[in-house]
């Protein structure tokens, strides 16, 4: 969905900041600046999906927002159990945000298992809606019921909601020839509807949806799109819910632009097609499907229009040995994987570095070692990326910081790769991979121009003045080698893992040789060209707080709050992680205090430590669940009082 929009702070809760009494005995809207709402239910009671169409027409209506899917790894977890709730988060408001928010102010539980899971983080006087359908005696001891909760007074703190979902969208749907387990299916609709009429939100793109979802079972359409507007009239009509609300659209909250919902994975696949066009390049995806990077090959798949291939590999070494392969062929080549995959892959990484070809290595980081938590976020990653490979082997590392950045980090470390011929690794994670934002639509023209000069004949003279072709013969300004296509009459070069000789690339096991060639490539990483840090400091704080990757919502969302409560505190936010941005190490010489909050055990913070001798402290938190503002502004006013 695409709005068009023409930026004031997250507050720690929602304002009422209207009401309206309607004549005629018409239901009251209250106006709020912004709503934080959780779907929970079963994996199999469509939470995503209904969590998703919400999310499609709040980002319409234009809103800003910021979404946290949370599902469990299990294809399918048994049903009604804690560990099978699938919840879908969303916060929006008439005013820029940033994270999903710390506590819902609505919670829709479909079963005794969505209420117990979520409980806990709702704040006393939240709103909660129950399927009191699904709120049998089996249900509730499934999950250490003793006793219903909507029953035994224990949700008094509560605004307390029992709808019989179920029931009603069965008899909503009696005219269709469903049986009643296919009707019951369509109770997350029902749902969505009521929350729909619930904060005004459109239902033109909700209903187009669903016809187009279900264009060859037009039944099941109809019957869905019914369930939709009977729980929109089950809002409008029932005297449970005396009040509506709005949130208007963010108006003032971006700059002028067409802008649409994204994903940081959909993100990723784009920026990947943009640096493709923008290169003049065909792009060539090698991947194993791991979670959460799936989806960017479920994306390009999509799109040999734009000269995309992708192979689906028989595992991840073969993924990056066919990427690999295609850089040499003069793709601009990709491989996309998450942790586990990465470890797979690091020998292939270490073969692109002493190739000296670009490719792109995008890891969407989940919590781990091993398996770990395959639907978890976490940042853990970093010194795999840094150091994670045989021999001296430096690789930049680039990290997107927001859903929508995933864009713009793609096209950088393309940048990166084609310009100095290196593997680059880019780090995102599961909360920025299924999280979503308004992202705006650039303009071709904004777009960086990263088309690439192919060798095309010899480059190096003898000293009899025979002309040849050097292959390691570098740049002296990057210090990158040429890229030969093989083919090219008289550029015919040896590749390979053993270490080349300068210039020439023969083979070499000299020593002097061999300490060269360590000594320049690393030169080559550290003399790229990236952007100083920029910081925010307006009031001159003697505490600076320093991030990477997704940790950008939650630390500047904990800023502002600090900063509205009088507090000084600095914040920098690190797109690039190798090298580092220049004038790092001056910026973190500014300050009394250094704070690095991170989704790992301070991987960042050992490396700034070591570089720049800076006794950064630590704040950790490696649960597989981002950081909440409210938790991290607290933690870093303890650290500025200290």
């Amino acid at each position: 969905m695409t709005s068009q929009v023409s930026s004031p702070a997250e507050q720690a809760d929602a304002t009422v900041v209207g009401e309206q009494r309607k004549p005629g005995g018409a239901k009251d809207v209250r106006r709020l600046d912004r709503v934080i709402i959780r779907f929970a239910g079963d994996s199999g009671d469509g939470m995503q999906l209904t969590g998703d169409r919400f999310t499609s027409e709040t980002a319409s209506f234009g809103n800003d927002l910021s979404t946290l899917p949370n599902f469990p790894a299990e294809i399918r977890a048994p049903a009604g159990t804690l560990p099978g709730v699938s919840s879908f988060q969303l916060h929006f408001a008439d005013h820029d945000i940033l994270t999903p928010g710390d506590a819902p102010n609505v919670l829709v539980a479909m079963n005794p298992a969505a209420l117990k899971a979520n409980i806990g983080d709702l704040p006393r006087g939240a709103e909660i809606i129950v399927n009191t359908d699904e709120f049998t005696k089996r249900a509730l001891q499934k999950v250490g019921y003793a006793a219903s909760p909507l029953e035994d007074d224990s949700l008094d703190g509560y605004h307390l909601h029992p709808v019989p979902l179920t029931t009603l969208t069965v008899e909503a749907l009696k005219e269709f020839d469903l049986s009643r387990k296919e009707a019951e299916r369509s109770k997350n609709m029902f749902a969505l509807g009521l929350l729909s009429w619930m904060y005004h939100r459109p239902t033109e793109g909700t209903e187009k949806f669903l016809n187009s979802k279900f264009a060859k079972k037009p039944e099941i359409a109809a019957a869905n799109i019914a369930a939709f507007r009977a729980g929109w009239n089950f809002g409008e009509t029932t005297e449970d819910f005396a009040v509506s609300y709005e949130v208007a659209p963010a108006s003032k909250a971006f700059p002028v632009g067409t802008y649409r919902n994204i994903s940081g994975n959909l993100a990723l696949a784009y920026g990947l097609v943009a640096a493709s066009q923008q290169a003049d390049l065909p792009l060539f995806l090698g991947s194993y499907p791991i979670t959460p990077a799936s989806d960017i090959l479920h994306e390009l798949s999509k799109h040999k229009n734009f000269g995309v291939r992708t192979f689906q590999a028989e595992d991840e070494i073969a993924g990056i040995g066919a990427a690999l392969g295609a850089a040499f062929g003069g793709s601009l080549a990709v491989t996309t994987t998450s942790g586990p995959g990465v470890a797979l892959k690091s020998e292939t990484i270490g073969l692109a570095v002493s190739l000296e070809l670009p490719l792109l290595v995008v890891d969407i980081q989940r919590g781990g070692p091993s398996t770990g938590l395959p639907t978890k976020t976490e940042q853990a990653d970093l010194l795999q990326a840094m150091y994670g490979r045989n021999g001296e082997a430096p690789v930049p590392v680039v990290a997107p910081k927001t859903p929508a950045d995933c864009f713009d980090a793609a096209l950088e470390a393309a940048r990166i790769a084609l310009t100095y011929r290196t593997p680059v690794i880019l780090l995102s994670d599961g909360y920025l991979a299924n999280g979503s934002e308004p992202w705006r639509i650039p303009d071709l023209d904004e777009l960086p121009d990263l088309r690439v000069r192919f060798a095309t004949g010899p480059n190096h003279t003898l000293d009899d003045g025979t002309e040849v072709f050097w292959p390691y013969k570098r740049d002296p300004q990057t210090l990158a080698r040429p890229w030969a296509i093989p083919g090219t009459p008289g550029l015919e070069h040896r590749i390979g893992g053993i270490e080349k000789q300068d210039g020439t690339g023969n083979i070499s096991y000299d020593p002097a040789n061999h300490d060269f060639m360590v000594r320049t490539r690393q030169a080559k990483i550290d003399g790229i060209d990236v952007p100083d840090v920029e910081v925010d400091d307006p009031d001159e704080a003697r505490t600076l707080v320093l991030g990477w990757g997704s940790t950008y919502g939650p630390i500047t969302a904990a800023v502002r709050r600090l900063r509205a409560a009088g507090e000084a505190v600095a914040q920098a936010h690190l797109r690039h992680l190798n090298p580092f941005p220049r004038n790092l190490g001056e910026v973190l010489e500014r300050y009394d205090k250094v704070v690095i909050p991170e989704m790992n055990l301070g991987q960042l913070a050992t490396l700034v430590r070591a570089k720049y001798l800076v006794d950064a402290h630590s704040y950790n938190q490696v649960n597989g669940m981002p950081f909440k503002a409210e938790q991290l502004a607290a933690a870093l006013k303890e650290a500025i009082d200290d």
